[in-house]
């Protein structure tokens, strides 16, 4: 099934669409409650998640009057595995999303970029910089720390089943609770973040819902070396208009960065959640007034 066939979903249709190389990839794709006011949104998810961790914003966006693509990158979700895990890179990433720009007739759209999302979107500007309008940059910049990326070596790939709902929200706060202190005992948000991240097999058992494969990006992660610098490909990106929105207490993505991001774009807009690590939902009160504030801005 190609984009010409979409599927009806409660809020969003679902669209499947080829890929450069003939894999398919899966994305919501919400239309804008008319009158349009302005370009599309999409929204590119970290890691191990995929696109139901925009499924509280991307309504919320298309009420605005935007469309708003939610996708899955290849080996999460709904997306197909790649039989070479070596393709689980940024670089082919952002191939994908223009890829998928290119068959959903999308010419140009403002970026939200979770943590690996951001990175993917900082390609996209760099191989196509007529195709971004403007960016929010969630938890991620062009430096990234090297405690959050050990923390990420360390659970990435480890999709070990679970027999219950229950068990799987106990594990996935076992991996994030950290990044959510005040939420240790809210039953409801864990519950939530599993259904997001947690799909259901064949024999009814649930685990994590991405490739496993995807963590040989991480199979020469050497703690003690420097911290990846993408500055070089910042630049392209740091000509549009952004938004960085920061956990305040993020391992992965701090201040100083957020400093020399400023240096690189003076006019950029920033937020840091409180109390909230790697990384924001965007749902939370002062990151979704950010993100509005942003939008209105952009056209």
């Amino acid at each position: 099934m190609d984009s010409g066939a979409p599927v009806s979903i409660g809020g969003y249709e679902e669209r499947i669409v080829p890929t450069v190389d003939g894999l398919t990839i899966y994305a919501r794709d919400y239309p804008p409650l008319l009158p349009e006011t302005g370009l599309p949104v999409i929204c590119l998810h970290g890691l191990t998640r995929n696109s139901r961790d925009f499924e509280v914003v991307a309504p919320r966006i298309a009420a605005l009057g935007r469309r708003v693509i939610a996708a899955d990158m290849r080996g999460r979700g709904k997306s197909a595995n790649d039989a070479d895990p070596a393709h689980y890179v940024p670089a082919v990433y952002a191939q994908d999303v223009l890829a998928l720009m290119d068959k959903l007739q999308i010419p140009k759209a403002v970026f939200i970029g979770t943590s690996m999302g951001g990175l993917i979107t900082m390609v996209i500007a760099a191989l196509a910089p007529d195709r971004v309008a403007g960016s929010v940059l969630n938890d991620v910049g062009p430096q990234l720390n090297m405690a959050g990326l050990s923390r990420i070596a360390g659970y990435v790939g480890h999709v070990q089943p679970v027999g219950s709902w229950a068990e799987a929200a106990e594990a996935i706060k076992a991996t994030n609770g950290a990044a959510f202190p005040e939420r240790a005992d809210d039953t409801q948000f864990w519950l939530a973040f599993a259904r997001r991240t947690f799909r259901t097999r064949d024999d009814g058992q649930l685990e994590l819902d991405y490739d496993p494969l995807i963590a040989l990006a991480f199979a020469d992660f050497d703690q003690n070396a420097p911290a990846p610098d993408l500055t070089p490909i910042f630049g392209a990106l740091a000509q549009k208009p952004m938004l960085s929105v920061r956990g305040a207490i993020s391992d992965l993505f701090d201040e100083a960065v957020v400093r020399k991001m400023r240096e690189l774009k003076p006019d950029l807009a920033t937020i840091a959640v409180a109390n909230i690590g790697h990384a924001p939902m965007l749902d939370e009160p002062e990151a979704w007034d950010a993100v509005l504030s942003f939008l209105a801005k952009v056209d």
